[in-house]
């Protein structure tokens, strides 16, 4: 196989949620760029470009917390964590995966609350009326893909946390 790592199918997954908050990112990129233009030289506006905007910002800012959280590349403090042994460092990295998993489940509990209750309030966008809670719903998705991002690294960081370590990625102490 040339080196080549075999991948695994929550390494597949990954890749997915990657590919996912890339593409939500293309899309929010292209409506405001073509939106602006449309404005500036037609005087011309897309019907609900804000609410889409927002909407898809909003996806990609929960699917980003999906591969963020796996990836630990998140903002952290590692004052502690770079003076600790070893074994104090790997106990940390396990603590602080766990107590993120549980923050994210709650999260992930209330954004479904959420979800239910905007499809029954039946909230629309303002031009068109299209229904949100289909946007908060594909929000949820990526929350909960973090949630089981965040089951895999913690997994990985107790059995195997050699898995999540790449050279560019590893701690150092100098």
């Amino acid at each position: 196989m040339n080196g080549a790592v075999a991948r695994g199918p929550v390494d597949r997954f990954i890749d997915a949620i990657e590919v996912a908050a890339a593409s939500f990112l293309a899309v929010v990129t292209l409506l405001t760029f073509v939106s602006v233009l449309l404005r500036y030289f037609f005087a011309w506006a897309i019907p609900d470009s804000y609410d889409f905007t927002r909407l898809l910002l909003g996806i990609l800012i929960f699917w980003g917390i999906a591969v963020a959280g796996y990836r630990g590349d998140h903002i952290s403090v590692d004052l502690l964590w770079s003076a600790s042994p070893p074994w104090a460092k790997r106990a940390l990295d396990v603590f602080a995966a766990l107590v993120t998993l549980v923050a994210m489940v709650a999260l992930t509990w209330m954004f479904a609350v959420k979800v239910v209750g905007t499809r029954a309030d039946n909230v629309g966008t303002f031009d068109l009326r299209q229904p949100v809670w289909v946007y908060y719903f594909i929000a949820w998705i990526g929350l909960a893909s973090s949630v089981v991002l965040l089951i895999a690294r913690t997994v990985r960081l107790v059995f195997w946390p050699e898995k999540l370590a790449r050279p560019s990625e590893i701690h150092s102490v100098e």
